[in-house]
């Protein structure tokens, strides 16, 4: 039995539906109670303590009372524990309350391939026509003109491959290397790429040949990375000396370090991608802004980056 998807016992898995229903029509008091109940009756059922999390962290958002953010945190570290993958994202929870064991914790890769398997069928309708994503056109119009084509091409987080499909035409060996098996079928039905991976990105990175790749290209991926620096160091050494990284970030109202959203993704100011290029050995040619896709009708601020490693 999959244990996120049921508690094993139909009582409780009545009461966490209800309670899910409540905090979707923004009742948190009852989804609490409904998710309290749902535990009662299966206490190691992950689920209902990460939305019981949910719903003490919306109480706490609307009062300010701390006796709820705690009780949030509460159920959030009960989730996690039950929970020991985080496929469930509990780390997220905890460090937007500013707790946990870190940022770059939050977001575990059991955590990104749950949610991108889930959400395969229905991606590129809702980014592209919801959310007015443009992610793949903006990394293909950042390519710099010569050369002409890119002999070996790395696409990281490659999803259902709409990037790759917007710069195939430049690249003569593509590779595609994502966490979710789901997306990559998907991909694969695009017919662009030589090469799909199901991997995570810092694993695959380290395992490829040094210096074997002339470029890297990453649409909407380093969002879901806490520090750019040993992503684009891992980048570096698998670029041939002149190769090039081509990437999207999100983009905070100033600061100086990256910050975790509300949306559960990561926005790294400029001053940290320029000390995470520096400390890579990449030139940034290329930073400016862009936004890659809207929410609420508001574009979300973001850059398009285009980096080079050196030739010396």
């Amino acid at each position: 039995m999959d244990t996120h998807r049921s508690s094993g016992d139909l009582l409780a898995d009545r009461r966490y539906r209800y309670a899910e229903a409540c905090l979707a029509e923004g009742d948190a008091a009852a989804c609490a109670d409904l998710a309290g109940q749902a535990i009662e009756i299966a206490p190691t059922y992950a689920p209902a303590w990460l939305l019981l999390g949910r719903a003490r962290e919306s109480l706490f958002a609307a009062s300010g009372d701390v006796a709820e953010r705690d009780a949030a945190r509460a159920a959030f570290e009960t989730a996690r524990r039950l929970d020991p993958l985080d496929a469930l994202g509990a780390g997220l929870h905890l460090a937007r309350l500013g707790q946990g064991d870190g940022e770059g914790a939050a977001l575990t890769s059991a955590y990104i391939r749950a949610l991108f398997d889930g959400y395969a069928p229905r991606f590129e309708r809702h980014l592209v026509e919801g959310l007015r994503y443009v992610g793949p056109a903006l990394v293909a119009q950042a390519l710099p003109e010569e050369p002409a084509r890119f002999p070996v091409v790395l696409d990281l987080g490659c999803g259902t491959g709409l990037a790759g499909a917007a710069i195939a035409h430049r690249a003569g060996h593509l590779t595609g290397v994502d966490l979710s098996p789901a997306m990559l079928a998907r991909a694969r039905g695009k017919g662009c790429y030589d090469r799909l991976i199901a991997a995570e990105l810092g694993a695959f990175l380290a395992a490829e040949p040094a210096s074997t790749a002339d470029l890297c290209i990453a649409a909407d991926v380093f969002i879901y990375c806490a520090d750019l620096a040993p992503v684009l160091s891992r980048v570096a050494r698998v670029l041939r000396p002149g190769g090039w990284a081509v990437f999207t970030v999100q983009s905070p109202e100033g600061g100086h370090a990256p910050l975790l959203g509300a949306d559960g993704r990561y926005a790294h100011p400029d001053a940290h991608c320029r000390a995470a290029a520096a400390e890579a050995g990449l030139a940034i040619r290329l930073l400016r802004e862009a936004a890659v896709r809207f929410e609420g009708g508001q574009p979300v601020p973001g850059r398009i980056a285009a980096l080079r490693k050196g030739t010396g």
